[in-house]
Order: C-alpha cells, then sequence, then structure tokens
C-alpha cells in the first residue's frame, strides 16, 4: 500500500497560534508540509508568527494571516492568501473554539450568539470554504469535543455550539464523493492547556483527570498524532467523530 505524506502539502491551520493548532503545524512542518498559520486577533499575532518561525526551522514553510473567522468573508480571504502564496490547499484543520462554562438558566443572549458564531458558524463556513478550495484527495478535519458523548451540566451552550460540527462533518463528506476528500472531526478529552483552566475549580480539575484511564488530562501531544493520520494514512476514515480522550468519554 503507497504511503501518503504530507510533503509539499499546503494545511491551513486554524487557530495556529498556540496549543493544539500550533503544535499541529509544527509537527506538519516536520513531514515537509507548506502551512498557513491563522490566528483571530491582534493579540494571538506574536504566538503565530512563532509558530511561523518553528514551522520554518522544522523545515516546513509558513506564512501568517489574520481573520475573524466568524465572518464569512474573512473565511474567504484567509483561502485567498493561502492560494496567492502557495497556489492551492490540500489540507484543512480547523482548532478555533471557545468554551464557557455556567449553568444554562444562566446563559445569556449575547454569551449564545458569541458562543455559536465561534464554535458553529465558523466551523461551518470554514468547511465549506475548504470545500470549494481543497484539492481533490484532499483533507477537512475540524476540532470538537468529548462532552459530545457526556452526560453533564454547566456545558450546555459548549457543547451544543460544536454538536452542529458533526452534523456539517456527515453531510460534506456525503457531498464530496468522487472527489476522495475526506472529511472528519476529533473529539479530544479535556486538554491541559490554557483554553482550559479558565473555567475550572481544582475539584473540577480533579474530577476531569480522574474520568481519563491514566489520572490525567489530555495533552496535546496525545492529540497530533491522530490529526496527523487523518491528513495522511487514514484518508479512509470518512464522516467520522474520533474521540481521543483516554475514555473520559465513550460513544
Amino acid at each position: 500500500m503507497p504511503s501518503r505524506t504530507l510533503k509539499d502539502k499546503v494545511v491551513v491551520i486554524g487557530g495556529a497560534s498556540k496549543n493544539l493548532g500550533g503544535l499541529i503545524a509544527r509537527e506538519v512542518a516536520v513531514d515537509g508540509a507548506k502551512v498557513v498559520v491563522h490566528f483571530n486577533s491582534p493579540s494571538s499575532k506574536e504566538g503565530a508568527q512563532q509558530t511561523a518561525e518553528a514551522v520554518k526551522a522544522a523545515g516546513g514553510e509558513a506564512i501568517v494571516h489574520e481573520a475573524d473567522l466568524t465572518q464569512v468573508s474573512e473565511v474567504e480571504g484567509l483561502f485567498e492568501v493561502a492560494v496567492g502564496a502557495f497556489d492551492k490547499v490540500d489540507c484543512v484543520v480547523n482548532t478555533a473554539g471557545m468554551v464557557l462554562k455556567k449553568p444554562l438558566t444562566e446563559v445569556t443572549e449575547d454569551e449564545y450568539d458569541k458562543m455559536f458564531a465561534v464554535n458553529s458558524k465558523a466551523a461551518f463556513f470554514m468547511m465549506q470554504e475548504a470545500a470549494k478550495r481543497v484539492e481533490d484527495g484532499g483533507k477537512i478535519v475540524t476540532i470538537v469535543t468529548s462532552l459530545l458523548a457526556a452526560y453533564t451540566g454547566l456545558y450546555s451552550v459548549y457543547a451544543g455550539s460544536k454538536a452542529p460540527v458533526e452534523h456539517f462533518t456527515r453531510a460534506l463528506s456525503k457531498e464530496l464523493f468522487g472527489r476522495n476528500i475526506s472529511v472528519n472531526n476529533i473529539a479530544p478529552g479535556p486538554m491541559d492547556t490554557g483554553f482550559f483552566y479558565p473555567a475550572e475549580t481544582e475539584d473540577s480539575i480533579a474530577y476531569h483527570k480522574s474520568s481519563a484511564m491514566n489520572g490525567e488530562l489530555t495533552k496535546i501531544e496525545d492529540i497530533v498524532p491522530y490529526v496527523k493520520f487523518l491528513l495522511t494514512d487514514g484518508w479512509w476514515l470518512n464522516g467520522q467523530t474520533l474521540f481521543i480522550n483516554g475514555g473520559y468519554t465513550t460513544r
């Protein structure tokens, strides 16, 4: 069976200034990928530039681009920049997201709208533009959450705003039949990053840790190999959500 590699593939990564997105960028660079490092706002610019420098140091090529992914025109602009720089797009990985933990009865309209804009709308239009731009044989991966398989309170609007992405993924993967483009999600457990801790207490952190097989949070290093697998030899997986979480939740 022929090996599929990332050599000279153009990979657009949504939310690549730090954490999981930044590590994915650095790791695909080791395999010779050309990376479009997306960041959301001026506060993330320095991190995005550091990611790009790390990509280049690892042997890849990189450009940096700022875009508010909740604005369709800026999503389109991100792909325009990618094609303008590298002539094509082969893979898209969207890690962008926002978490909110509070009782459903306390969620405000503004919070609801913002969560769905970041976690649902942005994911939808990233997938839509990816479907238009990605080369035949390409890959589209979105990061969701293992809470999609949890029976729990307090994360209603977080998991709820991620849930539609599963439906988008199934539909798009079917619509792209004939182009050999796979569309999948990865649902990590609670990850040991700055994204996780602000919403949690010491007790809830301990609970999350106790729910995985080794008593630890998911590490971003645990997730990257599965992302790379979906971008390469895992091409035959399609329309799926992979729960990579040490048994934190199952489905």
